[in-house]
């Protein structure tokens, strides 16, 4: 089974098949995981960014002996269908339950996955063009991108955002005379649970404050967006993951694109957007959307889920996160088919209570903290691809509506596949720079040919030198990484 929010093309994995990687020996998959993971974690940070260490072609000069091999053997090349493995489907019933193995084996298996899926993303943010594609298959695959440090290397490219051309912090400046301040003070002020337990009341309060300044950056920005409560649990999240500048950059992309309709001046885009709910549901259990519809319940127990992206229901960060991870990847509707799979779920419980709109809303408005997300987003992958959203729209006559998330997602995912690596947006940058501040000299030579001419070439010569000792620096830097693992 493909992965459903690739319409085109689909990349396979080193999850494709364990035998191959199994040729891998383990000492160099652990002396691997180590490099990789400590480059992730040394290489990108908030307020400082220094990116990938190597250009595409270091990076396959280095490989560890055997693992291009095994690459190769798993068919780790652009077209191949995506298996149901990297999608957390091989093997499950229609609710996503797959059958569990031994502990051992358990820990060993995931061990190995680890591993796998560390070295795929490693590949892939190398490669020129970025492999986005099999970045989204990791985001979606089981346990999901693993760690803050490998998010703030994998979300931006998922949304195509620059991270060496971010926007400047938001300042205080874009308080003054916004007409949206007092409501979004009052909410970020509210949202303490947001923040991890723990954490001291000044650092969240300055926190809070950065929260304030990133919203209304956004707003004044694009004037044709409009605040709604339940926006600021979107931007905390990206906040504490990426920090003010990618966290600004991030949340712009998703605002101009997966929550564009949330963010018109009515809630019509917004029940647009939730009346894709009861047809998934009628598709899978006739059963159990007709007692619904008894019920006359409707679906705004989900309006919290799908505009905070679960955010403001979840009190677990990590589940949180796995959800961001998989959204990110996928298509705007992915929230709401993840509401689906919840409701389809609980419909034991659902069908057990009274069938009046009080029982049936006060039970399906709190979400168990204990669901088995891992299940569910698969479950959710597969009601994607069996009910398209194209098929459900026309079914509900929902195609009358112009979803602007919906019908801009296929623009915006083909130039996602357009990304350089970050090495390559890093070296542009230092060119870029190197060129501003020669042509900042060159007022001052005066009109003289000779004169501009010997400031271009000492230019020249410094910027050469200075690429020569950084290459030099570079190509030293995965030795040493190794000797320490």
């Amino acid at each position: 089974m493909a992965c459903p929010f690739h319409s085109q093309r689909h990349v396979s994995s080193a999850f494709d098949c364990p035998s191959p990687m199994d040729r891998v020996p383990a000492s160099q998959l652990d002396e691997l995981e180590g490099a990789v993971q400590c480059e992730v974690e040394l290489n990108l940070q908030p307020s400082g960014l220094q990116l990938d260490t190597l250009t595409p072609q270091r990076q396959r000069d280095r490989e560890l002996p055997g693992v291009r091999d095994a690459l190769q053997g798993c068919n780790f090349a652009a077209g191949k269908e995506t298996n149901e493995l990297l999608c957390g489907t091989a093997g499950r019933t229609r609710d996503g339950r797959a059958g569990e193995p031994s502990e051992p084996n358990r820990t060993e298996l995931l061990g190995s996955k680890r591993k796998q899926k560390l070295l795929l993303i490693h590949q892939a943010l190398t490669s020129d063009p970025v492999a986005v594609e099999t970045l989204r298959g990791a985001a979606v695959s089981e346990g999901g991108l693993l760690t803050d440090e490998i998010r703030r290397k994998v979300w931006p490219k998922l949304l195509s955002v620059n991270v060496y051309n971010l926007p400047p912090k938001p300042g205080r400046t874009v308080r003054q005379n916004h007409k949206d301040y007092t409501q979004v003070q009052l909410d970020v002020n509210r949202s303490t649970h947001r923040f991890p337990q723990g954490m001291r009341a000044e650092q969240r309060r300055v926190l809070q404050e950065q929260l304030i300044d990133l919203i209304l950056h956004i707003l004044r920005a694009h004037p044709e967006l409009h605040y709604y409560q339940g926006y600021h649990d979107i931007a905390v999240t990206l906040l504490l993951v990426a920090g003010e500048r990618m966290g600004s950059a991030l949340l712009e992309k998703l605002s101009t694109h997966h929550l564009r309709d949330f963010m018109d001046p009515t809630m019509d885009s917004t029940k647009h957007i939730l009346n894709y709910l009861m047809p998934i549901l009628q598709q899978e259990s006739l059963r159990l959307h007709d007692f619904m519809l008894r019920a006359e319940v409707g679906t705004i127990f989900a309006l919290s889920w799908l505009i905070t992206w679960y955010g403001h229901v979840l009190t677990s960060f990590p589940h949180i996160l796995r959800l961001y991870d998989f959204f990110l990847a996928s298509h705007p509707l992915m929230p709401v088919y993840f509401a689906a799979v919840i409701v389809l779920h609980r419909e034991a419980e659902v069908l057990a209570c009274d069938c009046d709109m009080p029982s049936v809303h006060q039970l399906l408005s709190q979400i168990p903290q204990n669901l088995p997300y891992e299940r569910l987003i698969s479950w959710a992958l597969q009601l994607f691809q069996r009910h398209p959203h194209a098929e459900l729209a026309k079914q509900a006559a929902l195609q009358h509506h112009k979803s602007i998330s919906i019908g801009s997602f296929s623009a915006f995912q083909l130039a996602s596949t357009q990304q350089r690596p970050d090495a390559v947006l890093r070296r542009q940058r230092q060119q870029d720079s190197a060129h501003a501040e020669t042509a900042a000299l060159l007022p001052t030579a005066g009109h003289s040919p000779l004169v501009k001419a010997a400031v271009w070439g000492i230019s020249a010569t410094l910027g050469a030198a200075a690429l020569a000792v950084t290459q030099t620096a570079l190509e030293w830097a995965p030795e040493f990484l190794l000797q320490l693992f």
